[in-house]
């Protein structure tokens, strides 16, 4: 049977394959658009997990707020390319919004999205995006309100950080003030109650040994690691931060002046902790010809 460019055509509109794809898979299946179609999911889901072993360090942080509590979900992709992708910041869209009714990310891929679970919905997204893909991270928080804040945003509510604050009291303006904050400052906690107890000893120990290098008597010392600890819990400690809208106040006296209680927060960057594989333009060619 002779394959058309409109068969071609209405193939690639219903399975989004690539030109190629849809063309062989036409002439294999002898033109029957059904068996095309099936053929193009089975060499789709093997292209899925062939690329599985690829590192997915881009995409997306998607936040969605419903009544006191917030969520942050990254999506990852291969590239920023999938991140601008329409069908791509839909699939985030949604995968937020399902969020919203689970409580970790183990719930949040079982869970059901239009009639199939998030994690099967991705892999689906694989074989017709091309690209592995896989939700790494959601974080949840819950308060008397909750602000969220994307910072670069490719589409209405996700970006590549997610910032959510939590409050007691209600001021939007300056909630989102304060998560512009965190998404610039990357604090490590929101207080010095909250930091990790090895964390702080860790730290304690690389200033006590800097110190001990000045020759200084240990009492000189123990003074000295005081106001070191201090400068670093102002740091790295939210609300000891200095607020960037006003230098002069810490982010907890903003807070006061604004009359709430800033309670928890959480920031998701998309890629964070992830090793990327540098790859040259050349190597990068020659892996998609190959």
């Amino acid at each position: 049977m002779a394959i058309t460019a409109a068969m071609v055509k209405e193939l690639r509109d219903s399975t989004g394959a690539g030109m190629m794809d849809a063309k062989k898979a036409l002439t294999e299946n002898d033109g029957d658009m059904e068996a095309a179609v099936d053929w193009l999911r089975t060499k789709g889901l093997a292209k899925a997990a062939k690329k599985s072993g690829r590192t997915a360090a881009e995409g997306l942080v998607a936040v969605a707020v419903s009544g006191g509590k917030g969520i942050a979900v990254e999506v990852n992709s291969e590239t920023d390319f999938v991140g601008k992708n329409a069908d791509f910041q839909k699939m985030v869209s949604g995968i937020a919004q399902v969020a919203l009714g689970t409580s970790d990310i183990d719930e949040l891929k079982a869970a059901d999205m239009n009639g199939k679970s998030v994690e099967q919905t991705v892999t689906d997204a694989v074989a017709v995006i091309g690209e592995n893909m896989s939700v790494r991270r959601m974080a949840a928080l819950e308060g008397g309100s909750v602000v969220n804040y994307v910072h670069n945003a490719a589409a209405p509510g996700m970006g590549s950080i997610g910032v959510l604050v939590a409050m007691t009291g209600e001021n939007e303006a300056f909630g989102r003030q304060v998560a512009m904050h965190i998404a610039a400052a990357n604090p490590a906690s929101l207080s010095e109650a909250d930091l990790d107890a090895s964390v702080v000893e860790k730290e304690k120990q690389v200033q006590m040994d800097i110190a001990r290098e000045s020759g200084k008597p240990e009492a000189v010392i123990e003074k000295m690691i005081v106001g070191r600890m201090k400068k670093y819990m102002a740091e790295v400690t939210l609300l000891n931060q200095q607020f960037v809208v006003n230098p002069d106040l810490t982010v907890a006296a903003a807070a006061a002046e604004a009359g709430v209680e800033i309670t928890g927060f959480t920031r998701l960057e998309v890629g964070e902790g992830i090793e990327k594989v540098e790859e040259d333009f050349a190597a990068e060619v020659a892996k998609l010809n190959g």
